[in-house]
């Protein structure tokens, strides 16, 4: 069985983690979205890094939820398997089925990693998981500020990224591609799902509302990913 799966903040949020828009804490009154830009960081860096170790901080404390075990337990089932998702958290990585996990080839986060650093200029970059210090990190290789790993709004993808998901995508027809958690609102994650199913694959999309993509979809289940994804994975892998 070849498996796509694409995944958004609606699963993140089970685990407690926030929507991007629906930030709270010291952030009620600001506008999340504006804190996102390169323009922000260039502005005014010292604001734009205390909103993103608040951001570590509490997916540090979140548990991956049935969701995302379900979907580790169809990674080892599949024969060829993708993750693609727009989370820069790490509940996917941290997921666990009967001890394995996803492996760093079988997931694309296209929207970057929340705990990497990287280089406003150069291409230096480390991880950050245990802890952050303060103020605005001085990049190691040429002295420039780092900045989160993420995608901000204005920015382009990482073509890597979107290589391995295109690769993905173009080398054969996938046999589900199963979408839970995401608005669908950027096109290119419609595209890739309608693409990798072809004319024959199934779309499957778990989401409590309507999105983007549910005219596209064979099948259509609103309910929230904890609760659905473990009984389509394992209709899956018991039909597949």
């Amino acid at each position: 069985m070849r498996v796509l799966v694409i995944t958004g903040a609606g699963i993140s949020a089970e685990s407690g983690i926030p929507t991007f828009r629906g930030a709270g804490g010291l952030w009620r009154t600001f506008n999340a979205a504006a804190l996102a830009t390169p323009e922000a960081f260039q502005n005014d860096p010292e604001t734009v890094w205390t909103w993103y170790r608040e951001r570590r901080a509490g997916v540090r404390t979140a548990v991956p939820n049935a969701a995302h075990n379900a979907i580790v337990k169809l990674a080892s089932h599949a024969r060829e398997f993708l993750l693609l998702t727009q989370n820069v958290d790490d509940l996917h990585s941290r997921a666990r089925w009967n001890g394995s996990s996803v492996t760093p080839d079988q997931l694309v986060q296209i929207h970057g990693d929340l705990f990497v650093t990287r280089c406003s200029r150069c291409t230096c970059s480390r991880r950050d998981e245990n802890g952050d210090g303060t103020g605005v990190p001085a990049c190691p290789c040429c002295g420039a500020p780092m900045r989160p790993g993420v995608v901000w709004f204005g920015e382009g993808l990482d073509p890597h990224s979107v290589a391995r998901a295109e690769r993905f995508v173009g080398d054969a027809r996938a046999d589900a591609v199963l979408v839970a958690g995401t608005t669908a609102a950027f096109p290119y994650i419609i595209d890739w799902a309608r693409r990798a199913a072809g004319s024959s694959g199934r779309i499957i999309e778990i989401n409590p509302d309507e999105t983007q993509l549910s005219r596209f979809a064979t099948t259509v289940i609103r309910e929230p990913a904890a609760i659905a994804v473990p009984r389509i994975v394992d209709d899956l892998i018991a039909n597949g």
